[in-house]
């Protein structure tokens, strides 16, 4: 009988994904076969899994701690924000339509079963399965036909363990207050809570436990503190992107790239190795700032909504800043919408991103692109267009893109199969293929230009490195033994 418990928040960002990570390796050092769930996630920082699918890049993270791939099964429902209102459906790694909220939420119920399939394909040949939920149950307006949280806690079973964040106060009344509005059902199927991102002397919340525990009849699992080496991790979400962006001065020579944040902003994975890079300064340009004028690399990054974020760009006048850091030397590379951006013109003959038509680009290649139905979802490895430096990373986009300049194309992949293109000056670039700045020697031929030498950071190395930190930690502060039991262990 496989072993199985969920994870669920007193309240958003607790910190539930990189928890779950961390849960994932403790246990499968101990020789387990592990495998990560979520039932539902909400995100555009998606990843690729070996099935060709998409899932959340959290799922991705989880999985690599567990020491197993990454399944469409661990994350059997994608929602991918396209609108305030309305975000693109991924059932099982495949694209299942867009809607809007309201639509969605008397839709959810309907794949119910679908997220019980997933999570009976990953019981198979499992010894445990960590469940994350979204949210947080507290949420009872949105409990009729939640699939996230309760709802699937109660169909498949599972006990739950609640994380409530100190950081941001009223730690306790997050707690409580979510026992008080639970059914009690729901209530008594929470077998433990812990306290996470706590700063300083943690027996000074000791009575703060006792509290809780005696309001609730739930155990205390552990007060975990603070965890500095999660900057060293994949960010899931932008404001966890933004603590770790925004490297100022420093000792030395340093890349400095800036990066406009677009209101649609996806697979934003591609800056993790930017920020995590003591050689590379990374600046996040938010909405009504000018791009820095000291910039030496402006990185547009992939966007759910080309057409929009590229008026967004616009209304920013950050065309007008590319402008003049390009005429003063800096370069440019799009990736993904980034790409598209960068052409003469992005065509929407279907209205997949609303109003059928066309849209000028910035015109900084001479490329145009076509949004079409089909949508690309693949590995990719290859080399750089001038070194020949080793890059591998990803694809998930809509369309195709044309024009002269993709004759010089940015990558060259396997196959022979040319991605992207450069300007005739070799200032502006841009290709479709996510994950190359992860490549350390492509990453580097980029400090080097800047700054006449290497870049000396392995950023896989480093992530494995977080993981292994990220379990000792939670082994450290956390009744690790507790957990085991309550999950059937």
């Amino acid at each position: 009988m496989t072993a199985a418990f969920m994870v669920q928040g007193a309240g958003s960002n607790v910190g539930k994904s990189l928890l779950v990570a961390g849960l994932c390796r403790v246990f499968a050092r101990r020789g387990l076969n592990v495998r990560p769930f979520k039932p539902q996630n909400m995100s555009n920082n998606a990843a690729v899994t070996m099935e060709g699918g998409e899932i959340g890049r959290a799922q991705a993270l989880q999985a690599r701690a567990s020491f197993t791939p990454p399944s469409i099964h661990m994350n059997p429902v994608l929602l991918k924000p396209e609108t305030d209102t309305g975000a693109q459906v991924i059932v099982q790694g495949q694209r299942f339509g867009s809607m809007r909220a309201r639509e969605y939420g008397s839709h959810k119920a309907t794949l119910l079963p679908r997220v019980l399939d997933s999570y009976n394909r990953l019981k198979a040949g499992a010894d445990l399965i960590i469940t994350e939920g979204a949210g947080s149950p507290a949420e009872v307006n949105l409990r009729a036909g939640d699939i996230a949280n309760m709802g699937f806690a109660e169909a498949a079973d599972v006990p739950v363990l609640l994380v409530g964040d100190i950081d941001r106060g009223g730690v306790i009344a997050s707690l409580v207050g979510t026992a008080a509005v639970l059914e009690r059902s729901e209530a008594e199927r929470i077998k433990g809570f812990l306290i996470n991102k706590f700063r300083g002397d943690t027996s000074l919340f000791a009575d703060g436990m006792t509290i809780i525990e005696e309001a609730t009849g739930w155990q205390g699992l552990g007060i975990l503190p603070w965890f500095e080496g999660a900057r060293s991790l994949p960010a899931e979400d932008i404001l966890d992107l933004e603590a770790k962006g925004n490297k100022r001065g420093g000792d030395g020579a340093m890349l400095k790239v800036a990066v406009p944040v677009l209101r649609r902003i996806a697979n934003f994975d591609d800056l993790d190795p930017l920020s995590a890079d003591p050689a590379i300064r990374v600046s996040l340009v938010n909405a009504g700032e000018p791009l820095p004028i000291d910039t030496d690399l402006v990185l547009l990054p992939g966007s759910k909504s080309t057409v929009s974020d590229l008026a967004f760009l616009r209304q920013q006048g950050w065309d007008i800043d590319i402008a003049a850091l390009i005429r003063q030397g800096a370069r440019v590379v799009g990736l993904c919408g980034g790409y598209q951006m960068l052409g003469r013109a992005v065509h929407d003959p279907e209205g997949l991103e609303g109003k059928p038509g066309s849209i000028d680009g910035l015109g900084l290649l001479d490329v145009e692109t076509t949004l079409l139905p089909k949508k690309t979802v693949r590995f990719a490895k290859g080399t750089s267009h001038d070194g020949g430096e080793p890059v591998s990373g990803y694809e998930i986009h809509l369309g195709t893109t044309t024009g002269d300049d993709t004759a010089r194309p940015m990558l060259m992949l396997e196959g022979g199969r040319p991605d992207g293109a450069i300007s005739r000056d070799g200032q502006v670039m841009g290709c479709y293929m996510h994950g190359l700045f992860a490549s350390d020697a492509y990453r580097s031929t980029w400090v080097r230009a800047a700054t006449g030498q290497s870049s000396s950071l392995d950023f896989e190395a480093g992530v494995d490195d977080g993981l292994e930190a990220l379990a000792s930690h939670l082994e450290s502060h956390a009744d690790i033994d507790a957990i085991a039991r309550i999950a059937g262990l």
